[in-house]
């Protein structure tokens, strides 16, 4: 998923720009919304050169795939609201990603009322237990997400990942315990972990060709949202010291709405397939992408299937072959990527930054960067369709490496007191601005666009389980960095990891804008043989 973030609470005492400060407690949950099982001295990329040069050699799809007479293809561009039947059904998967955004924001305000409350104040290690277990749950989520799916299908897997969201929330909230407390947030964590691997496939098998993307980064703006509402909600907590409890019941709501509303959305139509229920696959065919569109979806699905076979009986061994290996192995490096490009430290210490520059209101830093975000999701829904997902993603990562290359020279250069916060927040802004364009909503879009219908949930299980072990390890060792080597070298070293991301993008990346999924696959696939 691809999501964002605020800032962790804090008690100052280091900054880039200013004096010895104390160390805020870093929270390594921040962000949102994506390594490998080898190590990388060990991996032959040469599958990876291959793929993207079968991709530039075949830009010829198969002979089925040209179905569409020109007529069919005019009436496409006109109608412009193609998008409208399968909106509601998205939307309401999308409920999921608020609830990401909120449990990420409701921790980092009444962090210190829980503390006291439950009698583990002043203790880092266990302020930073309460929100790094949400990481191990996550983890575990995201790992066992794609056996789910594969049995009882999106609607269902979505409602039972429900069942850790509410109870997590509402033990939460009851909690009396730091215990209590610890297993509410591994449930939450659970659940989130879990639909951060399902809603985006749901969205690229439910959304219509044309605006697959588009929808898509709802995610992202649904992250955004439950940050923004949770931070809101978190004003009250300033005058109310009980008020923690009230947010975490009302974090329970939206796992209802979910829970409730998935009853009523549609299945995934290749699921549907592949399980073999084909009436319904094409009623939902035809509510969503419209009766024309029927008969050729199907005998794409029905072509992908007899080549190579549906996911309800794939196996974990699968991602080790061929071409799994491949799409697994670019998933897992993206998220890498995407993680080491420092994503959660610079939204942490972004606090810092806006309190150097004179704005001391925490809540209205955190604001800041949660607008921030918002407005790059809302960029992303318009350019993500228009210039595609590889163009987006190279050009994010360079707005990051040159954001990042911006505050070390604010850092490192003898300039002007304000001039230096002034760049330094012009940089920091910049920076996740274009991540929130690019490289957090098509990361999460693009992997279960390039992965076979047969491995997409595993696929997607894996990589998402990289990522959080990657935002971990971020957590972990991003203070020990700043104190050994200062900030300016680590974040002169996330500019040049967003340099490398945006060449392995250029490079192993290929376009799959108003491309459908099956197209996607069967043009990747040098052993796709066409159905008679």
């Amino acid at each position: 998923m691809a999501t964002t973030a605020v800032a962790a609470v804090y008690s100052p005492r280091l900054t880039p720009f200013s004096g010895n400060r104390t160390l805020p407690t870093f929270n390594p949950i921040l962000h949102a919304n994506f390594s490998t099982r080898r190590s990388f001295r060990v991996l032959n990329l040469s599958p990876l050169r291959d793929f993207k040069a079968y991709c530039n050699k075949n830009p010829q799809l198969p002979e089925l795939l040209d179905s569409r007479n020109e007529s069919d293809v005019s009436k496409e561009e006109e109608n412009d609201v193609g998008w409208i039947p399968a909106f509601p059904h998205i939307l309401i998967a999308s409920m999921s990603n608020f609830l990401f955004g909120f449990h990420i924001g409701v921790m980092n305000g009444p962090i210190v009322s829980i503390a006291k409350e439950l009698g583990f104040e002043g203790n880092s290690i266990l302020e930073g237990l309460v929100v790094s277990i949400f990481i191990a749950g996550a983890f575990l989520g995201s790992a066992g997400a794609g056996y789910l799916v594969d049995r009882l299908g999106f609607r269902r897997t979505l409602q039972v990942d429900t069942i850790p969201l509410i109870l997590g929330a509402v033990l939460s909230a009851q909690a009396l315990s730091l215990d209590q407390l610890l297993w509410g947030r591994f449930l939450v964590g659970l659940g989130i972990g879990a639909n951060a691997v399902l809603v985006p496939i749901y969205i690229s098998e439910v959304g219509p060709t044309k605006y697959r993307g588009s929808l898509g980064s709802l995610c992202q703006i649904g992250t955004c949202t439950g940050i923004i509402a949770s931070l809101f909600l978190g004003i009250f907590s300033e005058n109310d010291p009980h008020w923690w409890r009230t947010m975490l019941y009302i974090a329970s709501v939206p796992g209802f709405v979910l829970a409730s509303g998935m009853q009523f959305a549609v299945e995934s139509p290749r699921w549907l397939c592949k399980a073999g229920r084909l009436d319904q696959a094409k009623q939902v065919i035809s509510n969503l992408w419209g009766p024309s569109e029927v008969e050729r979806s199907i005998d794409e699905f029905q072509s992908v299937l007899k080549n190579d076979g549906g996911d309800l009986d794939s196996k974990w061994s699968e991602l080790l072959q061929e071409p799994h290996s491949r799409v697994a192995l670019i998933g897992g490096t993206l998220f890498v990527l995407q993680q080491f490009a420092g994503i959660n430290a610079v939204l942490y210490f972004s606090s810092l930054t806006f309190k150097d520059a004179g704005i001391t209101n925490g809540a209205l830093a955190s604001l800041y960067v949660g607008l921030t975000n918002f407005a790059g999701a809302l960029c992303s829904l318009y350019l993500v369709d228009k210039e595609g997902r590889q163009k987006l993603i190279i050009g994010s990562y360079l707005g990051m490496a040159v954001s990042m290359f911006l505050v070390v020279s604010a850092i490192s250069f003898p300039v002007d007191g304000e001039l230096r916060n002034n760049l330094s927040i012009l940089g920091t802004i910049l920076y996740m601005l274009t991540y929130a364009i690019g490289a957090g909503p098509v990361t999460g879009l693009i992997i279960p666009e390039l992965s076979s219908s047969r491995a997409r949930g595993k696929i997607m299980s894996f990589s998402f389980s990289v990522h959080w072990v990657c935002n971990f390890m971020v957590g972990l060792f991003f203070l020990e960095l700043i104190e050994r080597f200062g900030v300016a070298p680590v974040y002169g070293s996330f500019g040049a990891v967003s340099l490398l991301a945006a060449v392995f993008s250029y490079s192993f990346l290929v376009e799959t804008k108003g491309r459908s999924l099956e197209e996607i696959e069967m043009s990747l696939n040098p052993n796709f043989t066409k159905r008679d």
